[in-house]
């Protein structure tokens, strides 16, 4: 009888070998549904020691049970953080990854693929749905899974998986930010948009905004900045024309943030903010720009 024939003789996964080959995949569905590095990595880490404590010889399919696993309890943080974001203090904006020579986020950047749907613009959208349509969305529209690989993960049926799904792309898409999918011309707006930060050139700092941008701010309630979204040119222009006069001494260096870019600001040594930029025609659409130190910590030198 051959091992085919019998699943009694199958080999029992290797964990090593597991752990190499879904680590990534794992951090990636994390961090979509959860928002934050710290989470997504807790999250990983939990799913991996159940499956060294599991006995693996009843496991017949290891990334199925990983994602399973790792999905319910992606489930349970995400119902206790709506109740904690509920109270924090001004905007709560997602936790970015930052990709940048000599910076301490390029091990996190390295297990995660990089597209639109974990931009910053997008992951504040996702942090709008219900936390069951938040994990049916990512799990079926970003990694493909079926609706019925879905249910037993999230405790749905088939049925309700489909339009959990539906409700999301809905509002997904009536929210979806403008979004040029061109490297270079991201990096040339950007890079533009930073010198004349850095010059204080007001004027061509405000040329560079779309009528409709949208700028958001998260200070935790530990820095001056606006605690609801400011819409318009005029209204953002104003905002960072007095962000300039009162972080004087401040310059803006091109980083990576999501996989677009992005800007990281420092002063006297420190990391103050880190700014993801969306553009679309050439135009910057939306800035969001992460003051909470706490949420800085982990890139200070």
């Amino acid at each position: 009888m051959s091992i085919a024939e019998d699943p009694t003789l199958m080999a029992i996964p290797d964990t090593e070998q597991v752990v190499t080959e879904e680590r990534g995949r794992l951090f990636g569905i994390a961090y979509r549904m959860l928002g934050t590095v710290a989470d997504a990595e807790d999250a990983v880490q939990e799913t991996l020691v159940r499956w060294q404590q599991a006995d693996r010889a009843e496991i017949e399919h290891p990334r199925g049970w990983l994602t399973t696993v790792l999905t319910r309890h992606c489930l349970d943080q995400l119902r206790s953080a709506r109740a904690r974001r509920e109270t924090y203090v001004g905007t709560w904006l997602p936790d970015p990854i930052v990709e940048a020579q000599g910076m301490v986020e390029a091990d996190p950047a390295e297990r995660i693929t990089l597209d639109e749907s974990v931009s910053m613009a997008m992951l504040v959208i996702l942090e709008t749905l219900s936390p069951a349509e938040r994990a049916v969305f990512v799990l079926h529209d970003v990694f493909g899974l079926e609706f019925e690989e879905i249910a037993t993960m999230v405790g749905r049926t088939a049925a309700a998986c489909r339009q959990l799904a539906s409700r999301a792309r809905r509002h997904v898409e009536e929210r979806r930010p403008r979004f040029d999918p061109d490297a270079e011309e991201q990096r040339r707006v950007v890079a533009a948009f930073l010198d004349a930060s850095n010059r204080g050139d007001i004027d061509r700092l405000l040329a560079l905004l779309d009528p409709s941008v949208v700028l958001r701010g998260d200070g935790g309630g530990m820095v001056g900045v606006p605690r609801k979204p400011v819409a318009g040119a005029e209204r953002v222009g104003k905002v960072l024309r007095n962000g300039y006069k009162r972080y004087l001494g401040a310059a803006g260096h091109l980083v990576s943030v999501n996989g677009g870019t992005g800007a990281v600001v420092t002063m006297d040594g420190r990391v103050i903010a880190l700014v993801a930029i969306a553009v679309a025609d050439g135009r910057i659409t939306e800035i969001d720009a992460v003051f909470n130190p706490d949420k800085l910590e982990r890139l200070q030198g």
